[in-house]
């Protein structure tokens, strides 16, 4: 048992066990011992790898996505670009290189990260220095105006709660502990979480089944929609996870690219759970048009991944062009990161299509 279990089971036994949703948030951001407080887990030498990470491209049509939508509305003189979950900025590094080629988008972008773990923004701050980037540790904080938002592989990190369907209605799975370490249990009764199921999977009636919720997600979800309709702008999420609601356990822990056991070594292995698209929709319909969601591997094929892709081969090395090309068909490939992965895009009643959601 590490140190951060140690505390979990201090905690349990002072104040009983705690939901799901508690426990992956202590893991994640504790302090002092949190997994995204206490480390950089990027790239081959870290435990997981994200799409920036893998090709240049991807990072390149999202700022020419973010360009073109930005002369949708009208080329404001200035606005929040603002990515949630940075990483290491290489995302943001590499959009900005591609929107370039449009200086007055460059000059009219004021750079927000909203970025909480403080060994994440000195990698940020190292990437991005020459567009003096301004952190935030939330959408509330960011400045007034007009926003162009990216949040990609971010809300599968937020605390999720699960559900157990009982013959008695749905229980809360809950984290508790016994001589053996950490366990899970179900809670006695029902929780206020409960009202929370996605109607398609309420009814259902399997012994079993499970239902996982992500209050924070729905709230970033809600709080975009609300500030596009205030300031004007547009929101793209990118993540894993389902179209459509559907019963399931996704929690899932990944630790030198392996799985992991959740409960193990808290604090040492990534925490997430799939997106449930259709969720953040209900949660964000009501002040935004909705676009999507629409696979990755689509999305990136409309935005033109072919075609840049072959012009970076025309000029590299037989080593380099097969990195290139295998990093595209990563991105892309139904069997890899193409399908799982979807991407959903926010924005203003009566704004135009954007790319890469054409019919």
């Amino acid at each position: 048992m590490n140190e951060l279990a140690r505390l979990i089971a201090r905690r349990i036994a002072m104040t009983g066990p705690m939901t799901v949703a508690d426990y992956m948030a202590t893991a994640l951001t504790h302090p002092e011992h949190g997994y995204y407080t206490s480390r950089d887990p990027l790239g081959r030498d870290g435990d997981f790898i994200t799409a920036p990470e893998i090709s240049q491209v991807f990072g390149e049509l999202i700022g020419i996505w973010c360009v073109t939508v930005w002369q949708q509305m009208g080329s404001p003189k200035h606005f929040n670009l603002v990515e949630l979950g940075p990483g290491r900025g290489t995302l943001m590094a590499d959009a900005l290189r591609a929107a370039s080629q449009a200086p007055a988008f460059v000059d009219a972008a004021e750079v927000v990260l909203i970025e909480t773990s403080p060994v994440l923004r000195a990698s940020q701050a190292e990437r991005l220095s020459a567009f003096d980037p301004v952190w935030c540790d939330s959408l509330d904080t960011v400045p007034d105006g007009p926003v162009l938002a990216i949040a990609n592989e971010f809300l599968d990190a937020l605390p999720a709660h699960q559900l157990v369907r009982t013959g008695a209605g749905w229980r809360e799975r809950l984290v508790g502990r016994d001589e053996n370490g950490l366990r899970f249990m179900l809670s006695a009764g029902e929780t206020p979480t409960a009202a929370l199921v996605a109607p398609e999977i309420r009814n259902d009636t399997r012994t079993g089944a499970i239902a996982e919720v992500q209050p924070m997600a729905l709230r970033v979800a809600a709080a975009l929609a609300e500030r596009i309709a205030q300031d004007g702008g547009a929101a793209l999420i990118v993540d894993y996870g389902h179209a459509e609601s559907a019963a399931g356990e996704t929690l899932q822990a990944v630790r030198d690219h392996e799985p992991h056991d959740v409960l193990d070594a808290p604090g040492e292995a990534d925490l997430t759970v799939h997106v449930d698209f259709a969720a953040l929709t209900r949660a964000a319909a009501d002040k935004a048009t909705i676009r999507g969601p629409v696979t990755q591997g689509a999305f990136l094929r409309r935005m033109g991944i072919a075609l840049r892709a072959e012009s970076l081969i025309k000029g590299a090395t037989a080593e380099q062009a097969e990195s290139i090309a295998s990093g595209v068909e990563r991105l892309i490939g139904p069997d890899q990161m193409g399908s799982l992965f979807k991407v959903l895009c926010l924005s203003g009643h009566g704004t135009p299509q954007p790319p890469g959601f054409e019919d």
